[in-house]
């Protein structure tokens, strides 16, 4: 398989589940800054520079003023001299001075770009490492979480969280060691000008923090649940996309766009409010900085008229009081950012906790036993985790080397439930299998999964070639051992009417092909990856009798000699099997081969005659 084709593969199935999300509060965000920090840590260097550059951009930029206000006084000077005819304007020192605050705000530009760039990558490199870790956390996570969790969510924690997560660190730290140098910068530049004025513009600092502390209170629950129902409309267009046929087909419209209604307006109910209280930060924090700005100017202009202060002096001072309104005004803003930062990173790393398939346990590998097929169910016992249901109650059964082995019985009687704790899907709740005398669980999943070939009922294609889908079994197949399995499952023919043939795309809905052509080629991939242990459950459901028979001619010569679990309706398919186990309620009430079981007239010959009980009407 190409691996442009293996960057693309989706996850195609849709379950069903909850929207999923964090609750309304916060669970542990003291938690989540510990562990944003550890995910950091490996950047720590690269931060550090960036705070460095920051704070040197702002002081920088802090110290032109101050320049700034020597060529303003030199001009006075000049005016006054000019006045008294004792001399005139020194452009010349004028010059010099402006010459050294263009090169003071020169540096505070490279400075600044220099930071910008380095936390562009550190945060691009974070989301990667970010969207990697939760890539392989969906493989290592037991099926039975996507029982509970809908497919939307868990990309909206993909897509949507670690963006959030990312323009929020982006923003936030530039902005935070900018806000807090220039802050330092300017009280500094301000108490060597003018302490009275600067004791003026300090006194609006207390009144400004508990504007920002009320706001951050009201707005942060609001933060955390746009987050979560930002997930669930995701998670619901999802869904609702994936199934549009059968949501037309039912006329379900009205209800999915109800529904899809009332998740949009909790999610632009709570975005609205989030965002008009963190928006009510920068006018409010505006209007108290006017207020010292209105003071210092009254305040300024007694102090010029008395000598007290140069008029250099009070035009830096108000460029100061000017600039310090903005990083407090950053301060506020970089509040509102981490508040989205934070209910985005507890979703992100609530996922990345969740806990995983343990084979830590594992002692054997595949490669170091002989995997012949011999299989024994001792009384296996299993129920869902978080249900008190027991689905299989108590199954046992042995099964030899190359056995052809049918499970029939009802909807519902655990038929597909026992083929995936074959495959290690589920841990068991009690009991135990054995292949060759070896416990599943001394088996690492992924070693004892190459083992097995397995074509379910439902259909997993992704959007690449056929030959790509069908070479999905054994990624290093050569094209001649892909169009040679497509034969044995009689795959080839209908491949070769297609445009394009086996290069035809097939689109991400996978629907420019049929259901059972879809069939088709997941067989012909079970047949390429030529394992030693085959499940087949309802793999010919969906083809036409005539083709059907067919594949059972191609999966009999497939079967030979391979250990066979074949899950059936349609009982004519599995006569030749060697034994039949039949199931109801989780349980084997008969097992033997069909001549056996139709001899007992008892719970097989009724399933088996039902089926052809019109014929003989």
């Amino acid at each position: 398989m190409s691996e442009h084709a293996k960057r693309r593969m989706p996850p195609r199935p849709h379950g069903k589940g909850g929207h999923g999300g964090p609750g309304e509060k916060a669970k542990d965000f003291k938690g989540t800054v510990r562990k944003l920090l550890k995910l950091m840590a490996p950047f720590k260097f690269r931060f550090l520079a960036v705070i460095i550059l920051a704070a040197g951009a702002s002081l920088f930029n802090v110290i032109g003023p101050k320049v700034l206000e020597k060529a303003t006084n030199e001009v006075a000077d000049g005016v006054f001299r000019m006045a008294k005819n004792t001399g005139g304007i020194d452009l010349v020192k004028i010059g010099q001075i402006l010459l050294i605050l263009l090169f003071v705000y020169l540096v505070s530009a490279t400075f600044n770009y220099l930071q910008s760039f380095l936390m562009a990558g550190v945060t691009t490199r974070l989301s990667f490492n970010l969207r990697n870790d939760i890539m392989q956390k969906i493989n290592r996570i037991p099926l039975g979480f996507f029982h509970k969790q809908s497919q939307g969510d868990v990309l909206s924690r993909i897509t949507n969280d670690v963006d959030t997560l990312e323009q929020a660190l982006t923003q936030s730290i530039t902005q935070f060691a900018t806000s807090v140098t220039t802050l330092v910068g300017i009280m500094t530049m301000m108490l060597i000008t003018s302490p009275l004025l600067t004791l003026i513009i300090v006194i609006t600092v207390p009144v400004s923090l508990m504007i920002v502390r009320s706001i951050v209170k009201l707005s942060q629950p609001h933060f955390r649940k746009q987050q979560k129902f930002l997930g669930a409309v995701n998670g619901h267009i999802e869904e609702m996309y994936g199934a549009h046929l059968v949501i037309k087909a039912f006329n379900g419209e009205e209800r999915s766009i109800k529904e899809f209604d009332e998740l949009n307006s909790n999610l632009a109910e709570n975005a609205r409010k989030a965002e008009f209280l963190s928006g009510l930060m920068m006018p409010l924090m505006g209007f108290i900085g006017n207020l010292g700005y209105v003071l210092v100017c009254v305040v300024g202009a007694i102090l010029v008229s008395k000598s007290n202060l140069t008029i250099g002096g009070i035009q830096a001072m108000l460029q100061y009081v000017r600039n310090f309104n903005q990083p407090i005004n950053q301060l506020a803003n970089i509040s509102s950012q981490m508040q989205r930062m934070a209910a985005a990173a507890e979703r992100v790393f609530e996922f990345l906790d969740v806990k995983e398939e343990d084979d830590s346990n594992a002692t054997l590998r595949v490669s170091d036993v002989n995997i012949e097929g011999n299989i024994t169910f001792d009384h296996v016992k299993f129920g869902y985790e978080g249900s008190d249901k027991i689905v299989i109650t108590d199954f046992s059964a042995k099964v030899k080397s190359g056995q052809k082995i049918a499970i029939v019985g009802p909807t519902g009687a655990g038929k597909t439930t026992m083929v995936k704790l074959l495959m290690r899907f589920h841990e068991l709740t009690d009991g135990a299998i054995y292949v060759d005398g070896h416990n599943l669980t001394e088996f690492d999943r992924h070693d004892l999964r190459n083992e097995f070939g397995m074509v379910l009922q439902d259909t997993w294609l992704y959007s690449a070639s056929i030959m790509d889908n069908i070479r999905y079994g054994k990624l290093d197949a050569t094209d001649e051992e892909v169009i040679k399995a497509a034969k044995m499952a009689q795959v080839d023919h209908f491949v070769r009417t297609l445009p394009d043939g086996y290069a035809m795309e097939i689109n991400e809905e996978t629907t420019n092909i049929s259901q059972g052509q879809k069939q088709l080629l997941t067989i012909a991939r079970a047949i390429l990856a030529d394992p030693k242990i085959l499940i087949l459950d309802e793999a010919t459901s969906s083809v036409d009798t005539r083709t059907e028979i067919l594949i059972q001619r191609a999966m009999d010569n497939l079967m030979e000699g391979r250990t066979s679990f074949i899950i059936a309706h349609r009982l004519s398919t599995i006569r030749n099997a060697d034994l039949i186990l039949c199931m109801d309620k989780g349980d084997i009430v008969e097992q033997g081969n069909h001549d056996e079981l139709m001899a007992l007239n008892g719970f097989y010959a009724n399933l088996y005659n039902s089926q052809f009980e019109h014929l003989a009407q």
